[in-house]
């Protein structure tokens, strides 16, 4: 169980938009309970599901802004679902298990998760990091909204090393000109790349450009976004486009230019 009580919970920001839309994830009815009521009395609109079945049949009926994914369920785990929701590049995802080591937590990022709670979690910090999460998509979209325009078309698009990247559509061709499915976390480490080309920068700089000041700072989880990251464009590449500047950060090698 999560280990909290509602009732001793007093109002904490209840400044979200009502419209926000959050689908929980968990095989115990119990716990699905109290965290929507939890959620619901903080602003947010919530929908439950047992199980990954009943979440992808909830996301083919409504829009979702996030969805809190339980890693322990019989049949198929979260692990598995959330593999699937970044094949369909779902809604953000925050995990919650039971089994906190750091290794779960890794394996959870690694396959694109946004955040990772281990069970029991204090409810407050749930909330917290669910803003966290939201709030940084929320920055994301207007960043690529308020892009100054340039002259020309396809003012929004950057080049490299054959690669192209829409940041005002978030989305990344590759050479080929295929879509590469990109995780929001993983764009917006691109988008930090390709803004500070052939610059090293530190897992710091990383995590507030890409995240903002408020983000718990969690080398490890910049080092797995990264992972992942080179994974996607390795693909028929030959050249190493991020390189690993030992003891200090990271450097986007290929020269950015604007389209």
């Amino acid at each position: 169980m999560f280990g909290w009580q509602l009732t001793s919970m007093n109002a904490i920001l209840p400044d979200m938009d009502l419209a926000t839309h959050i689908l929980i994830v968990d095989d115990d009815a119990g716990i699905r309970s109290l965290v929507s009521s939890f959620l619901d009395k903080h602003g947010f609109q919530t929908d439950t599901a047992g199980n990954p079945a009943e979440m992808r049949a909830k996301l083919n009926d409504a829009r979702y802004d996030l969805i809190v994914l339980d890693v322990m369920m019989p049949g198929e785990d979260g692990l598995s679902a959330l593999k699937k929701l970044q094949k369909s590049d779902g809604p953000p995802v925050i995990m919650l298990s039971a089994v906190g080591t750091d290794i779960d937590r890794i394996v959870g990022l690694e396959l694109g998760a946004e955040d990772y709670m281990a069970k029991p979690c204090n409810p407050r910090e749930l909330l917290a990091r669910i803003r966290t999460v939201l709030r940084r998509r929320a920055n994301a979209r207007a960043q690529g909204a308020s892009m100054p325009a340039r002259s020309g078309a396809g003012s929004g698009n950057l080049a490299f090393a054959g690669w192209r990247i829409d940041l005002m559509a978030r989305l990344l061709h590759d050479p080929s000109d295929r879509v590469v499915t990109l995780s929001d976390g993983e764009f917006r480490l691109l988008r930090v790349f390709v803004e500070h080309p052939r610059r090293v920068l530190t897992r710091d700089q990383l995590l507030e450009y890409a995240r903002g000041p408020e983000t718990e700072h969690y080398d490890r989880a910049i080092d797995v976004q990264i992972s992942r990251l080179r994974r996607k464009l390795s693909a028929g590449q030959s050249d190493e486009l991020i390189r690993t500047v030992r003891s200090e950060g990271y450097m986007f090698v290929p020269p950015v230019t604007r389209l």
